[in-house]
């Protein structure tokens, strides 16, 4: 009798498992920060190297840190198709690629390829990428004709000091508050010229099952120049220059990065010695650039006297 009713429980609790498909198992996040942020601080120390090997790291979401250790790219992926910002130099951009691909994803998935700003250390391997890719490059009007010829523009701080980089083509040009639109993927342009004319910042959600975050990619905004150029002689480009830090300040952030990891002290950041999301970032990010910008002028003004 006990084996009877044994056997009827048992079967009535057969009768409710779940039929069909197994379960879907939870997929493994692709370099999540917590393991690759140490790995990549212990690679790359306290190297600002152009060209030295960075593991990437997944820094929320679908928002990947693919560059080396001294100069950043971001990749943003989706469903049906990814987008790159930045593409280090015509060296770096081959590291970029061999990234993208340890993680998993098709370069021939990139549909969108960004920049920050038109110089060779950020755009110099775009022309590689592109080949490698197949994607649309999105540059700003005043960045265009760089990114087409390769040669620095004559109203960059820097001319003079920046060599010439391989040419890429520009497929479209975008404006103050345009969109980059990817099934899904949405990312906002900011016009920020200051340290170069055609410098560009982005912003987009990216969300990590149900938290989103407001991430900001932050131009360099910093105030370098040939030894010959005063910011104070050009009045007009100063004001912008002003403009576009106000800009970063005022924007929505959450995580901010930059297109040098050490200006937004990614190492400390990655491995949790500083805060990853601080709605504060973008604001303290801007205050600095003001500060280096008005010492800059200070210096300019009393090296006229």
């Amino acid at each position: 009798m006990f084996v009877s009713l044994f056997a009827l429980a048992l079967a009535a609790q057969q009768i409710i498992i779940p039929l069909g498909k197994p379960p879907r198992q939870i997929e493994h996040p692709r370099a999540p920060i917590e393991e690759a942020g140490p790995v990549w601080a212990a690679v790359c120390g306290d190297s600002t190297e152009w060209d030295q090997p960075a593991p990437p790291v997944r820094i929320h979401g679908n928002t990947y840190l693919v560059g080396t250790c001294g100069i950043s790219a971001i990749l943003v992926t989706g469903d049906e198709g990814h987008v790159l910002i930045d593409a280090g130099t015509e060296k770096g951009a081959d590291l970029i690629a061999a990234n993208i691909r340890a993680l998993g994803f098709k370069l021939s998935d990139i549909k969108y390829l960004l920049m920050s700003h038109e110089h060779r250390d950020h755009v110099g391997g775009m022309a590689r990428l592109q080949q490698l890719t197949g994607a649309t490059l999105v540059a700003s009007a005043p960045a265009e004709k760089v990114l087409n010829t390769g040669v620095p523009s004559t109203d960059d701080p820097q001319t003079g000091t920046n060599k010439p980089f391989p040419a890429a083509h520009v497929g479209r040009v975008i404006a103050d508050g345009g969109e980059v639109r990817l099934h899904g993927l949405n990312l906002t342009a900011m016009t920020t010229p200051g340290h170069t004319p055609g410098a560009l910042s982005w912003r987009w959600e990216s969300c990590d099952g149900g938290v989103c975050r407001s991430m900001v990619y932050a131009d360099s905004l910093s105030p370098i120049s040939r030894d010959d150029y005063r910011f104070s002689d050009h009045p007009a480009y100063l004001a912008a220059y002003r403009a576009s830090i106000a800009k970063i300040a005022a924007s929505r952030c959450e995580i901010l990065l930059t297109p040098h990891p050490s200006a937004s002290a990614m190492k400390e950041r990655m491995t949790g010695k500083q805060p990853l999301f601080d709605p504060d970032g973008c604001r303290n990010y801007a205050a600095t650039l003001t500060t280096h910008l008005d010492d800059r002028l200070a210096k300019e003004e009393a090296a006229a006297k």
